[in-house]
């Protein structure tokens, strides 16, 4: 989970086997998902605005960018194998997303 130049104390929720950690770092906004060893990232700059981006980890290759937020988390629970509904969401990162 993200621990590179945070700023703040993150906020972890866990549901169904799936834990979802929020965290801000000094550059980015970082949604990560775990399941069964399995990891997929949501990102977004510190400034909020930009576009999202997928990972399958907090420093790993970009695999996509999106505007909303609905499609990454699509796409994130594409990568776990579950369905979008499943994924928890802290509070704190309920507005990713343009």
């Amino acid at each position: 989970m993200p621990d590179h130049d945070a700023e703040r104390d993150g906020e972890t929720v866990a549901d169904d086997g799936i834990t979802a950690h929020y965290d801000e770092t000094r550059a980015e906004r970082v949604l990560s998902f775990e399941r069964d060893g399995q990891t997929a990232v949501i990102a977004q700059n510190q400034e909020g605005y930009a576009m999202v981006t997928v990972r399958r980890t907090v420093d790993g290759d970009e695999l996509e960018r999106y505007y909303g937020f609905d499609m990454a988390l699509d796409h994130a629970a594409e990568l776990l194998g579950v369905r979008v509904g499943d994924l928890p969401v802290p509070a704190g990162a309920s507005d990713m997303g343009m």
